[in-house]
Order: C-alpha cells, then sequence, then structure tokens
C-alpha cells in the first residue's frame, strides 16, 4: 500500500469539501475532466457507399504522404485501407503510412482497416507494423472473442466496429477497449446518421476503460461537435476530409475545443462551447467553414 502524490488526503479537507467529494464519488464522477477529442482519418479512394460505377472521390498516388500530411495537420490516428475492391487500398500502402506516420509523429497511430475474416489478416497488419486493426462486429458475430483475444496475443489495438444496440453490448461484453459506433449498417448498405448519437449512452465516463469513436457519415463541422458533444471521445472521418482541398482548415476548426466530461453529456449542454484551456466561449461558435464551401476560406 503506498500513498497516491495525486490525490490529496482527506484529512487536510474541510467538511464541506469532504462532503462534497464522497458525494461526487459515490455517483462516480470523482474522475470527471474536461476532455480533448481525437480527429480519426479514415485515408481511402472510395467507399462501400458508393454505386459500383462511380468515380473514386479521391485520387493520390502515395497513401504514404497522405497519412504524413494528416498527422501533422493534427489527426491523432490514421485509418489505412487495404482492400483494393472496397476502398481502392493495398497492403503496401499501409507499409509506407507506417513509415511516415513514425518518422512524423510519436504518439498518432496507424490502424489497419479491412473487413477481417481470417486470422491471416491480423498477422499482416503485426508484420506491416501497424498499432492496431478495424474489427467488425457484424462480419466475425460469435467469432469476435478469438480474433479480440489473438490480437491482444501478438501485441495489436483492436477497434470494434458496431452499428447496433446488440453489437454494443455484445463488444462489452467481450472485453473490447475500443469501440467505433457507426452510423453506416453494413448489412443494410445505408446510412442511418441518428445511430451514434442514440447509442451515446451505452458507454462508461470520462477516465473509464472504453474508448468510444464515432464514425459513418460525419461530413460537416456540426455534425462532428453533435457527436462529440453526447460523450464520444473521437471521429472518424473519411471523404469529408479526403474528398476536400480544404482538409488543414478543416481539422482545425473542428479541433479548437475542448469537451465537458462524459458524465455531462446527456445534460442538453450540447450548445456550450469551451476553448483548448476549458474555459467558456461566449457563445456558439458560428461561422464554421463548410469543407465544400470554396467561399469560406481566403
Amino acid at each position: 500500500v503506498h500513498d497516491d502524490p495525486f490525490k490529496e488526503p482527506k484529512e487536510n479537507m474541510s467538511e464541506k469539501d469532504k462532503a462534497r467529494k464522497e458525494q461526487m464519488e459515490s455517483h462516480g464522477l470523482q474522475e470527471m475532466t474536461m476532455r480533448r477529442a481525437s480527429f480519426i482519418v479514415d485515408i481511402k479512394r472510395k467507399s462501400l457507399s458508393q454505386p459500383p460505377n462511380e468515380k473514386p472521390f479521391c485520387r493520390f498516388d502515395n497513401a504514404g504522404m497522405v497519412a504524413e500530411a494528416m498527422v501533422r495537420l493534427g489527426a491523432d490516428v490514421v485509418f489505412v485501407n487495404v482492400d483494393y475492391a472496397s476502398y481502392g487500398g493495398d497492403l503496401s500502402e499501409l507499409k509506407t503510412s507506417v513509415n511516415a506516420v513514425r518518422k512524423t509523429s510519436q504518439t498518432a497511430a496507424v490502424v489497419m482497416k479491412d473487413i477481417v475474416v481470417d486470422e491471416i489478416q491480423l498477422g499482416l497488419a503485426k508484420e506491416a507494423g501497424a498499432d492496431g486493426i478495424l474489427l467488425i462486429a457484424s462480419v466475425l458475430g460469435p467469432s469476435l472473442d478469438h480474433f479480440l483475444d489473438l490480437a491482444t496475443m501478438i501485441g495489436l489495438e483492436t477497434i470494434v466496429e458496431c452499428h447496433t444496440r446488440n453489437e454494443v453490448q455484445r463488444a462489452l461484453e467481450a472485453m473490447a477497449t475500443n469501440i467505433l459506433v457507426s452510423n453506416y449498417d453494413r448489412i443494410g448498405q445505408e446510412y442511418h446518421p441518428q445511430q451514434a448519437i442514440k447509442l451515446a449512452g451505452m458507454f462508461p465516463g470520462s477516465g473509464g476503460p472504453i474508448i468510444c469513436l464515432a464514425g459513418g457519415g460525419i461530413e460537416t463541422p456540426e455534425q462532428m461537435k453533435r457527436h462529440l458533444a453526447v460523450g464520444y471521445d473521437g471521429v472518424v472521418v473519411g471523404k469529408a476530409v479526403m474528398g476536400s482541398t480544404k482538409a488543414p482548415e478543416f481539422i482545425r476548426a473542428v479541433r479548437d475545443r475542448s469537451l465537458l466530461p462524459a458524465e455531462l453529456s446527456q445534460w442538453g449542454l450540447e450548445e456550450v462551447e469551451f476553448d483548448p484551456q476549458g474555459n467558456p466561449m461566449p457563445g456558439p461558435k458560428e461561422n464554421i467553414p463548410d469543407p465544400y464551401d470554396d467561399d469560406a476560406y481566403q
């Protein structure tokens, strides 16, 4: 047993402060802190939601250069798609992206995104140097536990993509530590813009063991802010950044804020905004540049 140097002893607190602290602890709010959102970029040329014959919405030759640029602009994580038929990428691009990001940042992570159905795909992600891999709950079904265990054994982080309440509950029961709630239904192949917002209350609050992300069709700053305000720790953005020449301004506009503790995310305070130091702003941020508005930037 040892004394925690970061925890103030109760003996030095007034009776009023002691009572308040005990009340906060009884409600599970002792870890409440202002949050900083994570920004994840989904690097891809096309999407499963596109019509089969539609041209790619983004063209680039070197995924490593794109990954490096996004990290330099402020992305915390990059998803690198390696499924050529679905997303227009391949495994060699994962390797170049890992090398490029390692030279740029000591903290940014690279995640392999694929339709994972075989154990060998986890080995390929590890061999390429990826920090993690995306597992899709609706694809793996009862095999999710096995893939989570295998990834842990070989030293890979996992992000479990879910769409329905049952899938989220299944991921929580499997002790997944990173969960991505997608607004895109892979089974029905359609978007449900409010799905992640509806499921936001299923996760623990600030300081909890679960990192919860939102993604799928999030293309405007207002949509991002809404998902972060209801408690998500980060957002995954693809087309809004990959398909826009205004990515630098777009990323800065979204990251220039801090968030209330997740425990307060359901209190109807979505319109209250805070600067990066956690100080309340005079009012709701207005005139945020839209990535598709060519007249919004100088």
